[in-house]
C-alpha cells in the first residue's frame, strides 16, 4: 500500500493526523507531511479511516 496525497486539494486541516499520527503530520508551517508513504499492512484500517474522514478527499492509496 502506498499513500498518495493530492496536495492541490489538501487544506492541512489535520483530520488525518488525528486518525493516524504515526503516518500523517501537519507541522508548524501548516503543510501536511506523510511520515510513512508505505505503511505496514496492519495500519491499513487507520489509513482507510483517514481517507474516509478527509474533508477534501485529498488522500488515496495505491495497492
Amino acid at each position: 500500500m502506498k499513500i498518495v496525497v493530492d496536495f492541490d486539494k489538501c487544506k492541512s486541516n489535520a483530520v488525518c493526523m488525528a486518525v493516524a499520527p504515526d503516518i500523517f503530520e501537519v507541522r508548524d508551517d501548516n503543510f501536511l507531511y506523510v511520515l510513512q508513504e508505505e505503511p505496514p499492512e496492519d495500519r491499513r484500517p487507520a489509513v482507510e479511516e483517514a481517507i474516509r474522514t478527509c474533508p477534501t478527499g485529498a488522500i488515496s492509496v495505491e495497492g
